[in-house]
């Protein structure tokens, strides 16, 4: 036996003890029978402080994102105003700075949709098979860093009238888009797995009630917490995101751009002060390697020219069953794993398929960042900026999350209702119909009562200012708050779902074919850049709200045979992953 052999028995030893002491096989835990499992109310285990220590990186770096990009559109779209050198469009007049239209910031808002939701994959990767989460999140600090510096460059004065800010613009989306995805594919893996358990358990209560406690319910905790920190810091720095877009309006771009980098710089502060107290997954090589080895040994044979054959053939229950290491006779080589690992890459390909979904979710959910934007520079404003509406999505999660999770989703449980995690993504797609519905019925007036009629966003007066529609811009509201429940019901679930379903030494590259679903939408979204302009913006909306409703039920379709084995799926022996071995042929 060779000594990295040695090691890997030795940790996998150890690691497998660990996870026996942390499931309370080894301090006498009493776990459910079938019925107690049937009957019992289920409630979710203490958080490890660790979980809230990484989430006030995820927050500074969240914070950073979309305190930058929600002046984007009006960076790109909206001309220099007269008179102004920075961008700032001071009490009457609309900020801007490039002046490429609103076809172009919707294409190039879309581009970086997009590429900061291919580079998790790279982030994954490298995490997973190399350095670990904790050093890959490291990396993309720094990457993000050199990334908001280029932007604050591109909004300078100077830049901007010598006609160098689109070019260092567009390279710093690139280079924040590169360490933006590096970091999100980690991150939320690193925040959940500070918890370890992994099995049902019961205790009793102090009111002698006996109840279950589910480790999924801890780790929908847990990011739910993430969104909480990142919500809580908004109720304190709310009033900077609004800065922000004031600081475009009468300062200039360069501020807007230049506060954010100041917030991130908490990441690496935090992530030096947290190093001793936080859990760290080290690298186990590439399994993505041996699992697409162990797919293609599972369906070999099972192809036909026929394609209801082929379906019913890699559909068979057996599929996975005769792909198992004890039931196959002559091993291959690579086959260094054991039955549960089997079970537990089956289930994280059964959430990618869940994930096949939501690019048709998200589609919806983008025209936050772009077309609600310019929707409201069409509206009267009184004197307040176009694209500080915006801040009404994280100031709705803000008042609902709490209230869905300290009382209607424990409600649900209490009157025996299982509000699951498909059940609430399915939730996500109908709130974002009425989203876009919202959106295309206000659109529709906005065209009813501008003095240019169907050609709104272009629109003067006598004068050479802009004419807009007599309607006020806070009427947009119903359209935020409706795309911040989608975002409570679907995104922050899919986080939780890529998470629990993954395969321990696979979370970050399941985690990062979740964040790849936002990338297919992007790619998928400049096909309707043609829509994102006058005078066709009633059928922008229109269309994503009739995608959302339809790919919604056809999701649950898809899904509810799934749903009824949620239980089944998340109680999997999770040691096995610690038996795959690096293949270091």
């Amino acid at each position: 036996m060779t000594e990295r052999e040695s090691q890997d028995e030795k940790s996998s030893h150890e690691a497998g003890l660990d996870e026996l002491e942390l499931d309370g096989m080894l301090d006498g835990r009493e776990f459910p029978t079938e019925e107690e499992r049937a009957t019992l109310r289920r409630v979710s285990d203490a958080i490890p402080w660790n979980a809230f220590l990484i989430a006030i990186i995820e927050l500074a770096e969240r914070f950073s994102f979309y305190g930058c990009s929600v002046v984007f559109t009006n960076f790109i779209q909206q001309p220099l105003p007269p008179g102004s050198t920075t961008g700032a469009g001071f009490a009457n007049g609309q900020s801007g700075a490039l002046g490429l239209g609103q076809r172009a910031s919707t294409g190039l808002t879309t581009f970086y949709q997009f590429w900061c939701y291919v580079t998790p994959i790279l982030g994954a990767y490298i995490a997973d098979a190399h350095l670990g989460r904790y050093k890959t999140i490291c990396i993309a600090v720094v990457i993000t860093l050199i990334g908001h510096i280029l932007l604050v460059i591109s909004a300078l004065p100077s830049v901007i009238q010598h006609g160098g800010a689109i070019g260092a613009f567009s390279v710093a989306l690139i280079v924040m888009g590169l360490g933006t995805g590096m970091f999100k594919s980690n991150i939320s893996p690193l925040v959940a797995e500070q918890y370890k358990g992994t099995k049902l358990f019961i205790k009793t209560t102090k009111t002698g009630e006996r109840v279950i406690v589910d480790p999924a319910l801890t780790v929908a905790r847990i990011y739910m917490v993430v969104f909480y920190f990142y919500l809580f810091i908004n109720v304190g720095s709310l009033t900077g995101k609004i800065g922000m877009t004031y600081s475009e309006k009468y300062v200039g771009f360069w501020l807007a751009f230049t506060l954010p980098t100041v917030v991130f710089l908490l990441c690496p502060l935090v992530l030096w002060a947290g190093k001793s107290r936080y859990t760290h997954t080290p690298p186990t090589g590439s399994v993505l390697a041996t699992a697409i080895r162990l797919w293609r040994f599972a369906t070999r044979g099972r192809w036909s020219l026929n394609p209801l054959r082929t379906w019913r053939q890699l559909t068979a229950p057996q599929l996975w069953e005769n792909a198992k290491p004890s039931r196959v006779a002559n091993k291959p080589k690579w086959m260094t794993f054991d039955d549960e690992w089997v079970d537990e890459v089956k289930r994280g390909l059964k959430a990618c398929g869940v994930f096949c979904w939501f690019p048709l979710y998200w589609l919806s959910y983008n025209q936050l960042n772009n077309n609600l934007t310019s929707q409201g520079a069409t509206m009267t404003t009184h004197g307040v900026p176009n694209d500080i509406l915006s801040n009404l999505d994280p100031l709705a999660l803000i008042i609902f999350i709490p209230i869905c999770d300290q009382l209607i989703y424990p409600t649900l449980q209490r009157a025996g209702i299982n509000f699951s995690a498909l059940k609430k993504i399915t939730a996500g797609f109908v709130a974002g119909t009425m989203a876009m519905t919202w959106a295309a019925v206000l659109q529709h007036y906005i065209y009813k009562t501008n003095p240019c009629g169907y050609f709104a966003a272009t629109c003067k007066n006598a004068s050479h200012n802009a004419a807009v529609s007599p309607l006020n811009v806070w009427i947009q509201t119903g359209s935020y708050v409706l795309i911040a429940f989608s975002e409570i019901f679907a995104s922050i679930t899919g986080l939780e779902y890529a998470f629990t379903k993954a395969p321990r030494n696979m979370r970050s590259l399941v985690m990062a074919a979740y964040l790849f679903t936002s990338a297919i939408a992007a790619a998928i979204g400049e096909a309707f850049v043609s829509l994102s302009a006058d005078p066709l913006l009633v059928w922008n909306y229109g269309t994503m709200a009739v995608i959302s409703i339809v790919s919604g039920v056809f999701f649950w379709i898809s899904v509810r045979g799934l749903d009824k084995r949620e239980d089944e799926l998340n109680n999997l022996d999770r040691t096995a992953s610690r038996h795959v071995k690096e293949d270091n042929r």
